[in-house]
């Protein structure tokens, strides 16, 4: 434990905020599906890692679950049909980030018959090999549902090559407005111990513990009942505390056991997923179904009819608020769209970007909960240092920051920020402290970025110095020879000339 969190610990208030949930009523409303709409737009880049690389041609007809895009490197995932159509179009579309900035994409036009392609389950997954369950899970494009979108197989197997002895299940959902994941604790918490048990065979992992927020007492009793009689799955709820759902600082509730600055769970036998997760996990080894819908929330107080509702990866925004009975006035009061919860999500310029697999929410906020306000100075508080989960000075860091000292604010543990909000929500002065932190890490990455190219310049330029050389040696080389062999061979037949006149005298005399 670093000296700040033994500090905070000592004063008994350690880490994180309590910003109210508002996950109710949608929480509690039923699950909605929505229909298949009438054309899809899947981004290629949907996940951690490399963008997917398409395999189908403008025209070309395919079911539902085809693969379209495949896995490009070691850390990518494949993008599937999420109903039977054409290909509209292989195109840039709006990406769901507040940049507004396109992205590469594919176009699906769906016919109406929703026509799945021939599945390949497995009734035991149990007696599968646990590198086999990695390879079905890779290439059913399963990433992470909490947000993260890495891809899950890569998790797994690194976790069974680490030798990992826990697996912490992530069911906290601490972003306000979010229920989904709450959503399918309550309705498939049967699946989700399925999958469960099935990643604890994949990973080698002993023991899973579930950490559920205790703000979702049905999800709780759900999950108890589902885990009776599997000794391995132990539920175990979790103070509601914002971000208990972050990596380190769910382990640590759970294990006790704190995760080093610079390492990863797997350095301390642990492996981290989402129940979300685990169930797509689960279709995916058990019915051969690749990811291609997710449960979404849909809330704030512009939306008329806030809850969840099941969407195929693709349908655009703006046709997920319609279905769900639209924005409250038309959307006179609409202040801000988000795309995930209000803590970590995306900020998105309008509503014609498409749900993609790691979108955990669509958020239509009015000028109420926005709350914007113009950033005044620092007053020392210490609320952001007090918050801040991971033991870090954000106001010692934002002032370096501000003066550009990067390497300072490194020093004071930059690199560590989980970009969780805390700081910035329980700021009085209302500095936006987490975009401070953004903004440094973005200018090192591209440091980062400019070094690897002038290292990779200076290294072709002096390969190059040392080509230009040796062909100048070697052809100095060459020359010599080369003169050297003329002048051997004048010579030899100088000799032959004199030999010769020398034989032509002695006959004449």
């Amino acid at each position: 434990m670093g000296f700040m969190n033994l500090f905070k610990h000592f004063l008994g208030d350690d880490w994180g905020v309590h910003p109210d949930d508002h996950k109710r009523p949608a929480a509690d409303q039923p699950v909605r599906v929505m229909p298949v709409p009438a054309r899809l737009y899947l981004p290629l880049q949907q996940h951690l890692g490399g963008p997917a690389r398409p395999i189908v041609l403008v025209g070309q007809k395919v079911k539902k679950g085809e693969l379209i895009a495949e896995a490009q490197g070691m850390v990518s995932a494949p993008i599937h049909a999420p109903t039977s159509g054409t290909v509209a179009a292989v195109t840039e579309i709006t990406a769901p980030h507040p940049s507004g900035l396109t992205l590469p994409a594919i176009i699906l036009d769906a016919d109406g018959a929703d026509e799945w392609i021939e599945l390949h389950g497995c009734d035991d997954p149990f007696a599968l090999d646990p590198a086999e369950i990695g390879k079905r899970v890779a290439s059913a494009g399963v990433v992470g549902l909490g947000g993260a979108a890495f891809p899950s197989a890569v998790k797994l197997i690194g976790a069974s090559k680490a030798k990992v002895t826990t697996l912490v299940m992530n069911g906290g959902e601490c972003e306000p407005y979010l229920s989904c994941d709450d959503r399918l604790m309550r309705d498939a918490a049967a699946g989700i111990v399925d999958g469960i048990r099935i990643m604890l065979h994949a990973t080698g992992a002993k023991v899973a513990l579930v950490g559920i927020e205790d703000n979702k007492p049905e999800a709780i009793v759900a999950m108890q009942a589902a885990a009776a009689g599997f000794d391995s799955v132990q539920i175990r709820p979790v103070p509601a505390r914002y971000p208990m759902g972050s990596e380190k600082q769910l382990i640590q509730v759970l294990t006790g056991i704190e995760v080093p600055a610079d390492g990863r769970p797997a350095d301390i036998g642990v492996i981290v997923h989402n129940v979300g997760t685990a169930l797509a996990l689960r279709t995916a080894v058990r019915d051969g179904k690749p990811l291609i819908s997710r449960l979404v929330t849909v809330n704030g107080n512009c939306a008329s009819q806030p809850g969840n509702i099941e969407v195929r990866v693709g349908t655009l925004a703006e046709e997920v608020i319609a279905f769900a009975g639209g924005l409250k006035g038309d959307g006179l009061g609409l202040a801000r769209r988000v795309m995930g919860g209000p803590m970590m999500g995306m900020q998105i310029p309008h509503w014609r970007v498409p749900v993609v697999k790691g979108t955990s929410g669509i958020l239509a906020f009015d000028t109420v909960e926005v709350a914007e306000q113009e950033p005044n100075p620092c007053i020392r508080c210490g609320s952001c240092v007090k918050a801040c989960p991971m033991g870090l000075l954000p106001l010692e860091m934002s002032s370096r920051i501000r003066n550009e000292a990067y390497g300072e604010a490194i020093d004071l543990g930059l690199k560590d920020c989980i970009a969780c909000g805390c700081c910035a929500y329980v700021c009085p002065s209302k500095i936006p402290l987490v975009q401070y932190f953004v903004h440094a890490k973005g200018e090192l990455a591209a440091q980062d970025r400019a070094k690897l190219r002038g290292d990779a310049t200076k290294k072709l330029a002096l390969q190059r110095q040392e080509r230009l050389e040796r062909e100048a040696r070697e052809k100095a080389e060459a020359n010599a020879k080369r003169k050297a062999e003329r002048e051997a061979a004048a010579a030899a037949k100088a000799a032959a000339e004199a030999a010769a006149k020398a034989e032509t005298q002695g006959e004449s005399a």
